[in-house]
Formats: C-alpha cells, structure tokens, sequence
C-alpha cells in the first residue's frame, strides 16, 4: 500500500520549479527543456534546503492529464539530480505524482503544472523550471555547476603550477606573466568556496541579511592581489627590455606553452558542456573566456621562438602582451566587484522585475523598483499601485502574488518587499512630507 501524503509547498526551488517537502527534507521539480526536448528533473534537498545527491532507487515519476490519461516515465541519475528517461508531450498541463520509497516507505506527492499558471503543489499551478536573468544561478544553485566551478579551478591551478616549475627552470619573463594569468583565472573561483561556506550561517540579530557580502570582499580581494601579480609581471618584464638577460631551456618553455593552451582549452570545454546541459549561459561564456586564455598562452610560444631565433627582447615583449591580458581581467572582474559593493544592478534584472509585476493581474501600475545583491543572490523593492477603493486583503492577495511571479521566473532572488499605493496617490515622492512642524519640535521634513 503507497501512503499519499499532503503535498505541501515551499514555493519554488532554485531551478524554477515546485518545492514539495518530503520525508527527510524538500524535492523539487522541473521541466528542464534549455536546448533539449523537455524532461523532468528532480532536485533533492535535505532539511536545510542544502542539496543532497538523489535516492538510488525507489523514485517514480507520472503525469495525469486533464482528461484523465496516465504516463509513466522512467527516471535515471544525473549530476545532483534525477531524470525522467522519455520526452514530456505538450501540452504541459498536468498533474505530477511523485512517488518516493519502496515497499512500506512509500510516499506519494504531487504538483500541478500548466502552461498558463504556477505552481505550488495541489490546487495551485507551476510552470517549467526555466532559468531567466543576466546573472545565471545554475552555476552557484546547482550541485553540478559548483562541480564545474571546482573542477575548472583544479584544472587551471594544475596547469599554473606546471609552467611555475618551467619559469624557474628557464628564467623566462613571458612565461612568467603566463602562470600569473593562469593562477588568476583559478583564484576567481575563490569568492564562490567562501560564499558558500558563509552561505551556510543563517541571518542573526547583527546581520540580519547574512553575510553574503562576504563574497563580494573576497573578491575584492582576489582582484587586489592579481592587480600587485600584474605589477610584477610588468616590472620585470620591463627591466628584461632595459637589461636583458639570457632565457634558457627555451624546449621547456614551449612546452609549458603548450601545456597552458591545453589546460585553458580542457576548462573551455568542459564548461561550455556543462553550460549546455544545465542551461546556464554564464558557464558558457566563461567556457569561451577560458578559450581565449589558451590562446594568450601561446604568446609564450612566441616569444620563446623569437628567443631561439636570435631575438632575446621578444621574450620580455610578450610578457607585456600577456600582462595587457591580465590587467584587462582585472578591469573585468574590478567594475563588477566595485559595482556590488556600491549596490549596482544590471539595467536588465531591473526590466525583468518590472515586466514581471506588470504582468499581474490587479496591478494598476508601478512606481519604484529598486535592488540589490547581497553576494550571488537578489533583493528587491518594488512599489505597486491598486485601486485604491480595494479591501486590505484583496490588495495583500495582489502583493503576494507579484512577489510569487518575481520568486518563480527569478530563481536568484532570495527575497522582495511589495510596498502598496493607491492608484490616486501612487509613488514613492507621495511618501515624503514637506517642511512642517509639530509639537514642540523644529520645523522638518521626512
């Protein structure tokens, strides 16, 4: 006998998709379909909404349609996640049941899903797990995209490491600027492990949104330090233009070279793979980043052909070209950090906040929308205006809902204040009281 259990809802996962608490923790649902046909993936959590590796067994997955037909579909196991083996047929409308256990353990529950509304478990809708935004959240909310983070920082410390030993061996400027761009690279994943570890400290009375801004200081940090590496690079490969000195073991050199293009082209691959699989455009773009790497790694090469054929200065020459390249992921990575740290946001999650809301129904118009990063996750404020002969509870139902709409189509967003205003006095200028006086206080505004 299967036991159906109540399914209730947690609202949506990071991937989009429901969050039903289950024994043992929380499972998320999704109809992944970036660039593939659709299937389901499921995403388990444990009490603490940590990410947990899928059962081994016991997980069956069946839609119930509108007019009453079943489909079962077969599941197996991804990276951090459980997939259904067949395509899903539109239309998208339907009703997941979701079995988890086996013999006496089992459980039942089930989400709604249609191609119009959202879901959070029986009697409410959810539409597909879709990823929206500039900043892509699949690399820090998936199992699998902290899996290509790590491993890419592997690839490249490695691959730094080698030329380190053949820049001693060969006293070699060029290659030198190398390794400092290749450990750079490898350092920018840095800020991601130290966010996660803080990431796990929940919000207390002195830090009451956490301490997510601990990543952007990390990254100050790494940044800060690739910029005084950069300086090095520069300064000797100045003092190698003005005193030259001799640069042996040029075979070493080349292969180390060569060794930097194959470990940058390696990363690029893999990210750009697993940016496909999970749908995160991010992981791509730094897959075509790491691409470019192993091409600056070949200015090594070179540099230390022209050595060979009696030019010595080519050496410290490309090892100036390549300290341009590191200063220019400087520059990247520093407007992106400073532009945090001052509380910027991309121009485009602004637009999305504000189409999202607009899209609800009851929504007369809006005011003010204004956010933050507090590290990789989003808050918002946004202002609302309702008709104002509304009852509070009709107009708390609209707020709500806009704040579900912006939870379900922005998975980076870890929270937003809906703030209401009538139709006939809407924005945020309405708020602030002119010069005025009052008891026996001076005159003031607020």
């Amino acid at each position: 006998m299967v036991e159906r259990q109540g399914s209730h809802s947690e609202g949506h996962g990071p991937h989009g998709g429901p969050l039903l608490a289950v024994a043992g923790g929380f499972v998320e649902i999704s109809v992944f379909e970036t660039e593939v046909p659709p299937r389901f993936r499921l995403y388990f959590f444990d009490e603490r909404r940590q990410a947990v590796a899928p059962p081994p067994d016991g997980v069956e997955i069946e839609t119930v349609r509108p007019d009453g037909a079943r489909q079962r579909f077969g599941s197996r196991r991804g990276e951090g996640f459980q997939e259904s083996t067949s395509e899903i047929p539109e239309p998208h409308e339907f009703r997941v049941v979701l079995t988890l256990g086996a013999g006496a353990a089992r459980r039942m529950y089930e989400a709604r899903f249609t191609e119009e509304g959202h879901g959070h478990g029986p009697g409410h809708d959810a539409r597909h797990g879709h990823t929206h935004g500039i900043v892509d959240p699949m690399i820090t909310t998936t199992a699998r995209g902290l899996w290509a983070v790590q491993w890419s920082f592997v690839a490249l410390f490695v691959t730094a490491v080698l030329q380190l030993a053949a820049v001693i061996l060969s006293n070699s400027v060029a290659l030198l600027a190398d390794v400092i761009h290749n450990f750079g690279d490898a350092a920018t994943a840095i800020p991601l492990g130290i966010a996660f570890l803080c990431a796990r400290r929940p919000p207390s009375r002195r830090f009451t949104f956490g301490l997510g801004r601990v990543e952007d200081l990390a990254g100050l940090a790494v940044v800060l330090t690739i910029t005084a590496s950069a300086g090095v690079a520069a300064y000797e490969a100045i003092q190698r233009l003005v005193h030259p000195q001799p640069v042996s073991h040029l075979g070493a050199i080349v292969a180390a070279s060569i060794i930097g293009f194959v470990g940058n082209e390696a990363v690029a691959i893999f990210r750009i793979r697993v940016g496909k699989q999970i749908g995160s455009a991010a992981l791509i773009a730094d897959g075509y980043h790491a691409r470019t790497d192993g091409w600056t790694s070949l200015a090594v090469l070179v540099g230390a052909l022209g050595v060979g054929f009696g030019y010595p200065l080519a050496d410290p020459i490309a090892g100036l070209a390549i300290t341009v390249a590191i200063l220019a992921l400087v520059w990247e990575s520093v407007t992106m950090v400073i532009s945090r740290i001052l509380d910027g946001v991309e121009p485009g999650v602004i637009d999305q906040v504000h189409a999202i809301a607009h899209e609800v129904n009851g929504v007369a118009g809006i005011t003010d929308v204004r956010a933050r990063w507090v590290g990789h996750r989003l808050r918002a404020e946004v202002n609302i205006s309702v008709e104002p002969d509304l009852t509070v509870r009709a107009a708390h139902a609209i707020a709500s809902e806009v704040e579900h709409q912006l939870q379900h189509h922005l998975p980076f967003l870890a929270g937003a204040i809906i703030h209401l205003d009538p139709a006939t006095d809407a924005g945020e200028s309405k708020h602030h009281k002119g010069p005025h006086a009052h008891d026996d206080l001076p005159t003031h505004s607020h």
